[in-house]
């Protein structure tokens, strides 16, 4: 497809960020609406760019729906070509995860600045590859962890800068998937690490940034078992069920299956993916008992963070409700936070990261003394509110001040994806990994000062 001409100094469009997007799943099109409705007097999206051409138009006509000037649409073997002929300021990489680094290593050569939806990549030559860009050309990388922005867990951060419980020794966090949301990492290309690194990269990255970040720490040792024992052949049999089959749009036994998925029936699904095999063969409704999937579904990781903190992490993909329990055990006390989250499914309706009715809970118990329950900040929107406010911090030309640091770059992106690949390394080898093994020299964050633990601490009060 040919380019539209750039805007010329003194358009509408003067002054503004120019924005290109490559990759056009569903997840893109928070940026698209971002730039294209309620940034746009700060952003224009230039030009798309996607593998699939059908993608590509969809992408299009919803600029059109958008109120917005139709941006030029790229094949993905143009990515170059599209950089030069509509000359972006930024590059926003949606695309699979196993090719972030691919697109966000090219876009910083060419000059420009990018985001990049999480994980940043899935191993640690092509986090390395990132960061050596970074540095050598000194064009920025932001990486969008959108939880950070949800109310309730900068509500967390904030108890914790606080210093109500102390200094934090240790951290229990079990991050719970529903057999709505857990499953359908195994209908899709995430259910094969080439693509995805696996849920301890694609879907772990967000929960350990959270971890680095409410603890101002970096990770420094891993220690993770597991399995895939719910998403098997053998499940499905157990289940009463002759398969598992290719997919579910031509599976014999839909009718009895729960976890079938019917693309047509859902608009959004249909467009974007049923009507969109015709240009390049994915299947968006693969069987989730399939006997290729090579992800696990249940896994379970001790981390050593730098300043003598310890984390017991698991996350699960076949429960009975969503969401997650942390509690952070300090010198002063104890600080329990709760979550459960609505049903999600990528690509539909439904809101990412829905907080149910009543589903926030928050406690602080001291180590003398009465319990308190504490209110939670709240917001609506995807991620729990927080996909709204992490664009305006990305967006707004000037964001105001943020004391919780949440804006994310290369560095918070590296930490976090590294300790699920040393967590992948620990389950394939049954050994435990130290992260500089991986890769040495990652800066720290600037929520991450050098630890100390040998200021004097108060005696807490008797009974």
């Amino acid at each position: 497809m040919s380019a539209n001409p750039s805007p010329r100094s003194g358009s509408p469009f003067a002054g503004r960020r120019r924005c290109a997007i490559v990759g056009l799943g569903s997840r893109h099109e928070l940026y698209q609406d971002g730039i294209e409705k309620t940034h746009a007097a700060h952003a224009q999206l230039v030009a798309v760019c996607d593998a699939n051409a059908g993608r590509l138009e969809l992408a299009r006509r919803r600029s059109v729906q958008n109120g917005a000037a139709v941006p030029p649409g790229y094949a993905a073997t143009d990515f170059e070509r599209m950089l030069a002929e509509t000359k972006p300021d930024t590059v926003i990489v949606t695309t699979t995860d196993s090719a972030h680094h691919d697109y966000i290593v090219r876009a910083m050569e060419a000059g420009c600045d990018v985001i990049t939806e999480k994980p940043m990549t899935t191993d640690a030559d092509k986090c390395r590859a990132i960061l050596d860009t970074r540095r050598r050309t000194g064009r920025r990388c932001r990486v969008t962890f959108n939880y950070r922005y949800s109310p309730p867990r900068s509500q967390v951060k904030d108890i914790l800068m606080s210093g109500e419980i102390g200094e934090v020794l240790s951290v229990d966090f079990h991050w719970l998937l529903n057999t709505h949301h857990g499953a359908d990492y195994f209908r899709r290309w995430h259910s094969h690490k080439k693509n995805s690194g696996g849920l301890m990269v694609h879907k772990s990255t967000h929960h350990f940034d959270l971890v680095n970040w409410w603890l101002g720490a970096v990770p420094a040792t891993v220690m993770a078992t597991g399995e895939r024992v719910f998403y098997t052949p053998a499940m499905a049999r157990r289940l009463g069920l002759g398969g598992p089959h290719e997919r579910c749009a031509t599976c014999p036994e839909k009718s009895r299956c729960s976890f079938a998925m019917d693309l047509a029936a859902n608009p959004g699904l249909k467009a974007l993916y049923l009507d969109c095999e015709q240009h390049d063969g994915y299947f968006r409704d693969r069987c989730v008992f399939r006997g290729d999937i090579d992800i696990e579904d249940t896994m379970s990781v001790i981390v050593g963070y730098d300043n003598g903190v310890k984390l017991s992490y698991s996350l699960n993909a076949f429960n009975a409700w969503e969401g997650y329990t942390v509690a952070f055990n300090g010198t002063r006390g104890r600080l329990e936070h709760t979550i459960v989250e609505s049903v999600y499914v990528n690509g539909t309706d439904t809101v990412q990261g829905g907080i149910a009715d009543g589903g926030v809970s928050i406690r602080v118990i001291p180590l003398r003394g009465a319990a308190r329950d504490v209110t939670p900040w709240t917001a609506v929107g995807d991620h729990g509110g927080g996909d709204r406010l992490m664009l305006e911090d990305i967006f707004l030309p000037q964001p105001a001040p943020d004391k919780y640091l949440r804006a994310a770059d290369e560095r918070a992106g590296a930490w976090s994806i590294l300790v699920g690949i040393a967590a992948n390394r620990s389950i394939a080898t049954g050994a435990a990994q130290r992260i500089s093994d991986l890769i040495s020299g990652v800066p720290r964050p600037d929520y991450a000062p050098m630890p100390s633990r040998d200021q004097p601490l108060p005696m807490p009060p008797r009974v």
